[in-house]
């Protein structure tokens, strides 16, 4: 019998202030290979390094976790913005395109980051 994996999507915050969104089954592993292996990272984020993870929403298929994924990346940058600073706009954002109850926001990931940051960068 095979095991029920729990799907992913996270957004992470890059060097740029840009924001990246995907999917995976292993939220740090992910935000690792994006941030130190060139090869298995997006191509987005190569050139833009990824600094620290945002939000992540979990859902229990990989068809859920496309539909999100791909509403998200539909918004406007200031739309995102809201969302990652405020997870509770959740519904409100995207409750006319999805069944936004099959998402739950996890929050042990938010400010997730292998860098430290210099005060005296950015």
């Amino acid at each position: 019998m095979e095991s029920k994996k729990n799907y992913y999507i996270y957004v992470l915050r890059c060097l740029d202030n840009s924001l990246y969104a995907g999917i995976t089954t292993d939220v740090v592993r992910r935000f690792n290979e994006h941030s130190k292996d060139r090869k298995l990272g997006a191509k987005y984020t190569r050139s833009r390094h990824p600094v620290l993870i945002e939000a992540v929403w979990g859902c229990q298929t990989r068809s859920d976790a496309s539909k999100l994924e791909c509403a998200f990346k539909k918004l406007i940058k200031s739309k995102k913005e809201q969302l990652v600073s405020d997870h509770t706009l959740f519904n409100d954002i995207f409750a006319e395109n999805l069944n936004t109850n099959i998402y739950n926001y996890i929050n042990e990931y938010k400010g997730y980051s292998l860098i430290q940051k210099n005060p005296d960068e950015v």
